[in-house]
């Protein structure tokens, strides 16, 4: 790396921390962020420092929220016999899209990977499972984890777990290619996956 002054370095190295983003790219960021007025470099400092602050896990569903329960999980309106299962808060967004779907959701944090050392203690499942043990009213529930080969190992894995409770356990069946993320996937490709969902 080119020498910069330690305080410019140092900026450029916890940029390049940040998923998806190479020395180049941290490098441009970094600049950037020198260049535009005082006020907006705050601005954006102050926004990150408040969200770490603010932002907690539901109680409840594990998503992350400013207020406790959730607004998902505190509404009155929604259907509460079907919870939908996902790997992470981006895709309880990406589920809301589409505002197809009026149920709860259950945020595992994660996948099972052994190769990784992620096991069911490294995730929300026993979570999941006392809440389940806790709310009789829930029917269904809809693993929704992405079409990976450790969101599918960990579908599988909680469905077995579930096959004796009498639950129906669904997945999305089609329109999300093998590999892809929910948070990529577009309104109406999420809406016929899930309207198309089937028992396993």
């Amino acid at each position: 790396m080119a020498r910069f002054a330690p305080a410019v370095a140092k900026l450029i190295s916890e940029l390049g921390r940040l998923p998806g983003i190479g020395g180049k790219t941290a490098q441009r960021l970094a600049f950037h962020l020198l260049s535009v007025p005082e006020k907006n470099a705050l601005s954006l400092a102050e926004a990150i420092v408040a969200a770490r602050q603010k932002i907690k896990m539901c109680s409840v569903c594990s998503n992350l929220t400013q207020t406790d329960p959730c607004e998902i999980c505190s509404s009155t309106t929604r259907d509460r016999s079907i919870i939908c299962v996902v790997e992470n808060p981006r895709d309880v967004a990406a589920i809301e899209r589409m505002r197809d779907y009026n149920g709860l959701y259950h945020v595992l944090h994660g996948v099972l990977s052994p190769s990784d050392g992620i096991g069911p203690d490294k995730i929300k499942l026993q979570e999941l499972i006392r809440r389940l043990q806790e709310h009789q009213e829930v029917e269904e529930i809809i693993l929704a984890m992405n079409p990976s080969v450790e969101g599918e190992a960990t579908a599988l894995y909680i469905a077995r777990l579930l096959k004796m409770s009498g639950l129906k356990t669904t997945r999305p069946a089609h329109g999300i290619p093998m590999g892809g993320d929910l948070e990529y996937a577009d309104e109406i490709t999420l809406a016929r996956a899930f309207s198309g969902r089937s028992q396993i």
